[in-house]
């Protein structure tokens, strides 16, 4: 068996992505930001994801213990309705899109995921989930441009979109040079426990 094809450990999160037409609404928006701050670190818009719960780095075979609960979890919640809408910015540094529409189901979904997890053995922090879309970070010790790009998008509203997937994620931060890359271990529709995995 080559031990390359399998890494031992995989960084992964649980989240839900933004379907393309809203994701090109909001990078429209974006464009004289990018031609305007070039020197931030744009998140690739195909990355671009609405974190439920960051589990770090684990062990692959707890990944694939995750797999059935987050299944059926996916199963049991129906598919719901949200908006990209305004910004903000975390410490003058890192650049968001805030999340609108039907936030009690979406809280309710990422309380699920987290007790899935927990009933797996990994342990999360304890955090409260405050719904986002990270576009953009400052590089060290350039703090002003996070502040000024949400404030031009501070009145952003998009279309609403259907969230109709949860996505098990994997990225390759630490794993050698050049930007982060993010890809679906597996996805599971909301509603009906359909799955496309890779």
């Amino acid at each position: 068996m080559n031990e390359k094809t399998q890494p031992a450990t995989v960084r992964v999160f649980i989240a839900l992505a933004p379907p393309d037409h809203a994701k090109e609404e909001l990078a429209r928006e974006l464009r004289p930001a990018y031609d305007t701050h070039p020197h931030m670190r744009w998140n690739r818009i195909e990355d671009w994801h609405i974190t439920l719960a960051f589990l770090g780095e684990l062990p692959a075979e707890t990944v694939l213990l995750l797999r059935p609960s987050l299944a059926g979890l996916a199963a049991d919640h129906r598919p719901f309705r949200l908006a990209l809408r305004g910004s903000g910015d975390f410490d003058d540094r890192v650049v968001w899109s805030g999340i609108d529409g039907d936030l009690d189901e979406l809280h309710m979904l990422a309380a699920d995921v987290r007790t899935a997890v927990k009933s797996c053995g990994v342990a999360l922090e304890d955090r409260p989930l405050r719904p986002h879309l990270t576009l953009a970070r400052a590089r060290r010790g350039d703090r002003s441009s996070a502040g000024e790009i949400a404030e031009g998008l501070a009145g952003f509203t998009g279309r609403r979109w259907s969230a109709e997937r949860l996505h098990l994620v994997g990225s390759n931060v630490g794993r050698g040079r050049g930007p982060v890359h993010y890809r679906d271990i597996e996805a599971w529709a909301l509603g009906n426990g359909n799955c496309t995995g890779s």
